[in-house]
């Protein structure tokens, strides 16, 4: 080892090329990424997928419902319109109303199907989301939407 002073007067260390052996490479400043950080980046990207799918899910059944309240809102009218016509008394017959909608088994062409309660001074309409036999792809549980004749629309939450 030779020292000396270097321009600026710090003492400075010079080591022969014989003394430091054959060259070994350094492992620290290599790029790219390590296994284990590609696994933790993996799980994350995995764990805000699922948080985002369920969401997404749960939009488009939101606005597939929008189908439900479109209908609820017509067999609303349309019984308002019955019970002018016969002494404000309401039916419980859909057919009665004489609107095409699918009541009793789901229909390829609604995601819903639809059925009235009550009759007399009043009435609930109610439209269950389809499982099997609707619209495609059917819901995988079923949830339903209620509507009363003052146009009161609840149901099972989230979808209304």
């Amino acid at each position: 080892m030779a020292a000396g002073k270097n321009k600026r007067g710090f003492v400075s260390l010079k080591i022969a090329k014989s003394l430091t052996g054959p060259v070994r490479k350094n492992f620290s400043n290599q790029t790219g990424f390590t296994l284990l950080e590609l696994i933790v980046t993996v799980i994350i990207i995995a764990i805000l997928a699922s948080i985002a799918l369920s969401r997404y899910i749960r939009v488009v059944e939101k606005g597939r419902s929008a189908e439900a309240r479109w209908i609820l809102g017509l067999i609303r009218s349309t019984e308002i319109a019955y019970s002018l016509e016969n002494n404000e008394q309401f039916t419980t017959s859909l057919s009665a109303l004489q609107i095409s909608v699918p009541s009793g088994t789901c229909n390829s062409d609604y995601y819903f199907r639809y059925s009235l309660a009550g009759g007399g001074a009043s009435f609930t309409a109610t439209a269950d989301r389809c499982t099997s036999g609707g619209k495609p792809p059917n819901a995988g549980s079923g949830f339903q939407l209620n509507m009363t004749q003052a146009g009161v629309l609840n149901g099972t939450a989230g979808f209304i």
